[in-house]
């Protein structure tokens, strides 16, 4: 393309296909969300182990196998687990070069964390039944 020409292109023109992915903004918005919804579960949890303090395994898994109380651990579980992955993805994206590693290593660390959620669950799952 002649200089003439790139210089009658406006800035949108010159970086178009060069942009963002267009899923920025979600991503975003889902890690403010998941940091919100963690916050009362994150203070209920701690709040209700603190109170047990020193009990032995079996008060503990009394208190787990409670319908709401595991609901409540699965949420807890699940939304912790997604809140990291989508925060070490942004960490791995601004800091990882070259691009290929970049993809490799999200997909272990996804890998790893869904593999640690579904142990975290199914413990949960085994104490509530």
């Amino acid at each position: 393309m002649s200089e003439n020409l790139k210089r009658l292109e406006t800035p949108l023109a010159r970086v178009r296909g060069f942009g963002s992915a267009k899923n920025g903004t979600h991503h975003w918005w889902m890690q403010r969300a998941t940091s919100i919804g963690l916050l009362p579960l994150t203070l209920w949890f701690a709040f209700s182990i603190a109170a047990r303090a020193g009990s032995p395994w079996e008060v503990m898994a009394e208190w787990i196998a409670r319908p709401f109380n595991a609901v409540l651990l699965i949420v807890l579980i699940s939304v912790g687990f997604y809140h990291t992955a989508s925060g070490l993805q942004v960490v791995v994206e601004d800091y990882i070069r070259p691009d290929r590693s970049v993809m490799a290593i999200n997909l272990a660390i996804k890998a790893v964390l869904t593999l640690l959620g579904l142990l975290a669950v199914l413990s949960v799952i085994r104490l509530a039944v």
